[in-house]
């Protein structure tokens, strides 16, 4: 059942993070959908902090995954951290912490279903991490990303098939010796229903372009882009 005051939301977030925030106003941030205050300033729903939360969340992992499997290649890394950091295993850490009954929609987005939520779960896991950092720093941020996520850092993860983003990742570091930049191009459509355009930078080429309902589907059809036109190059997508 939805948490419906400021306050049980807030007591949630609280109790999940293992952290009493002094700055409420973050953690009420960090479960506020953009579609919930539109025509206020960014700082007001989740975004901002999501993209602090998914640099401090990308490092504790990368960190994590390092010192855990000594034996573990590049390539297996990358494999493995891609599949901890994905909307799927997000969206599903975050259900099952109850993230879900704290989230602030606005009227626009609550007839989006399951589509909607499951975006909306794995943002507002990346934002929480964003603020438990800002307000009590990394320690406390590292314990609460391996309470929660650690125990799905298993050497499996790193042997399924790998994303488009994955793929692309190990073929420039392998082929080319550079990582991918992603740049969002551009966001159209109403809020509850958007569409984004992302294109991908190797070398500091433009060398592919996607579209998605979401950031991430975005820079995922960007880098299946990427690989194709790469390889039309002659370089190595094996």
């Amino acid at each position: 059942m939805p948490r419906n005051t400021a306050t049980e939301r807030i007591r949630h977030i609280e109790s999940i993070c293992g952290h009493t925030f002094n700055n409420r106003d973050l953690v009420e941030a960090a479960i506020t959908h953009p579609s919930a205050v539109e025509g206020l300033p960014v700082s007001a729903s989740y975004e901002r902090l999501e993209f602090l939360g998914d640099s401090i969340l990308g490092a504790i992992v990368a960190t994590d995954l390092f010192e855990r499997f000594r034996d573990m290649d590049e390539g297996a890394l990358t494999r493995l951290k891609i599949s901890l950091v994905s909307g799927k295993t997000l969206s599903a850490v975050a259900d099952q912490l109850g993230v879900g009954e704290c989230i602030v929609f606005g009227e626009s987005e609550k007839g989006t279903g399951s589509r909607g939520l499951h975006s909306a779960l794995e943002n507002v896991y990346e934002s929480v991490v964003g603020a438990l950092y800002l307000d009590a720093g990394y320690d406390v941020t590292h314990e609460f990303v391996q309470r929660t996520l650690g125990p799905h850092m298993v050497p499996e993860l790193a042997e399924r098939p790998v994303s488009p983003k994955s793929r692309l990742q190990e073929i420039t570091q392998r082929e080319l010796r550079c990582a991918p930049e992603y740049k969002l191009e551009g966001e159209r459509g109403p809020a509850h229903s958007p569409t984004f355009t992302s294109v991908v930078l190797v070398e500091g080429r433009r060398m592919g372009r996607g579209t998605g309902s979401s950031k991430k589907e975005a820079e995922s059809a960007a880098a299946s882009d990427a690989i194709k036109r790469l390889a039309e190059e002659g370089v190595n997508c094996s």
